[in-house]
């Protein structure tokens, strides 16, 4: 509680209000924070969800003056104001759910079922790939690895400390020796 009070402490600070609101404010924030919390920790299930949500209760509290009137019935409010925002996290967890699990079960079936003698083969290749780049010269690897993982020229000069001028040059050496090292390795076996 007493990080969330800060947190929230924080959040009212920015927004400038005065000293007077915010003393009315703790005192509201210190009565009603452990049932608010403990009502969003049975919605939602996740309790750092909870804290969130609370807190975001809190913050509307404080942004409505109105709401803070002596003859209104504070924790009703409170408790609707969470009781929505938790409903909300909820179906946006649920939606989220939906979509992620329907993405899966596309990638699953649009995916090619590869048999057991091609994932053989791929594991053969991919042997064959890092041996052949552990027999290079470890700058030529290095450039190799950097552009196969999408890097430009420029962003592989930078993590090289190379000329950016003399990266295709080096590129083409250091595909020669690749591909060399890489016959060299089928023929071996």
């Amino acid at each position: 509680m007493i990080d969330s009070m800060k947190q929230l402490k924080t959040k009212v600070v920015e927004n400038g209000r005065d000293e007077a609101r915010s003393a009315e404010f703790e005192n509201l924030f210190k009565e009603h924070w452990a049932r608010v919390y403990r009502h969003l920790v049975r919605l939602v299930g996740d309790p750092s969800e909870a804290e969130d949500l609370a807190l975001e209760t809190f913050l509307r509290l404080y942004n409505n003056r109105q709401k803070q009137d002596h003859g209104f019935n504070m924790g009703g409010w409170l408790y609707r104001v969470a009781t929505n925002l938790g409903l909300h996290s909820i179906r946006s967890w649920k939606r989220r759910e939906r979509y992620e699990l329907d993405a899966g079960r596309y990638a699953l079936e649009e995916a090619n079922e590869a048999s057991p003698v091609e994932i053989l083969t791929q594991e053969e290749d991919r042997q064959r790939v890092r041996l052949a780049l552990a027999r290079m010269n470890e700058r030529q690897s290095r450039l190799l690895i950097l552009r196969h993982s999408g890097l430009s020229y420029k962003e592989i000069a930078n993590a090289l400390n190379l000329a950016p001028a003399s990266i295709g040059s080096l590129l083409v050496r250091a595909e020669r020796d690749f591909e060399k090292q890489y016959r060299t390795l089928a023929q071996e076996e």
